[in-house]
């Protein structure tokens, strides 16, 4: 069985300014010499590694409404620049947008149920939907219309 996480992409205003972002994160990395790799570094050890590696994705809550997964392909511990430890989650280059679905704000991440995960949107409806300003995508979600 698999299970997803769901996490608030704080700061971030629309899926395209996420993916400028990563884009832009792996190549500083390989300007620096490292490995291309992005990920997201959290405090608590996910307990549920094996069924999360098992398929599962991060799902990005922006501005109130999950909107896109990557999919998670490892864990990794390490340091944070302030000397506390921590785990990265490994994620994919590829962004995959999801049905727009509201998410009220939390705290840190979740488990993210594979019944409850919002459902792909892929072929012209994707490139539909990429078009759709980020604030009228959230309207269109919080009145149920995607």
């Amino acid at each position: 069985m698999s299970v997803h996480m769901i996490k608030l992409c704080v700061g971030i205003e629309t899926t395209e300014e996420l993916a400028c972002w990563h884009k832009q994160r792996l190549a500083d990395l390989r300007a620096a010499g490292q490995k291309p790799q992005l990920f997201h570094a959290t405090r608590m050890v996910p307990k549920r590694k094996a069924e999360i590696l098992n398929g599962g994705s991060l799902y990005w809550v922006i501005k109130g409404v999950i909107q896109l997964r990557q999919r998670i392909t490892g864990f990794e511990d390490s340091v944070r620049e302030d000397g506390k430890p921590c785990v990265k989650i490994l994620l994919g280059a590829k962004h995959h947008l999801v049905r727009p679905t509201t998410r009220r704000p939390f705290q840190g991440w979740r488990y993210l149920a594979l019944e409850d995960a919002p459902a792909d949107v892929t072929g012209d409806n994707a490139a539909q939907l990429s078009q759709l300003p980020a604030k009228m995508r959230k309207d269109l979600a919080e009145l149920g219309l995607l």
